[in-house]
């Protein structure tokens, strides 16, 4: 199943989360993103429906092995093109505006010409 962008802003949302070491509910995530009680417990079923993420009985969320590879992926994309953005003399806040909204449509063949690119390999 193909994500849509903004199921791809919660799984990064989830992952910033986990990174920070706490356990994850729906209200840290609705917290996070400034979005309403409701709609995070409707994109949390659906997540949760599509096997990207898990919830237990205290309400816990996880992300599966396919939702953290689906995290990591937006996230690499997001760093990557913020920092290449900023190479090119874009302000650091614009350019990762910019990056948020580009992560989610840029082909894989063009996001690793970027990726070589910035490498060097």
């Amino acid at each position: 199943m193909r994500l849509q962008e903004s199921g791809e802003m919660y799984l990064e949302t989830i992952y910033l989360l986990s990174k920070k070491g706490a356990n994850i509910r729906s209200i840290d995530v609705a917290e996070e993103m400034g979005y309403s009680k409701p709609s995070v417990s409707r994109a949390v079923g659906l997540l949760k429906g599509a096997n990207y993420i898990n919830v237990d009985s205290y309400g816990y969320i996880t992300l599966t092995e396919s939702g953290r590879a689906a995290a990591e992926r937006t996230y690499e994309r997001h760093n990557l093109l913020t920092d290449f953005f900023v190479s090119l003399g874009v302000d650091k806040e614009i350019a990762s505006e910019d990056a948020c909204k580009i992560e989610h449509v840029i082909s894989d063949e063009v996001f690793d010409a970027i990726k070589k690119s910035v490498s060097g390999k």
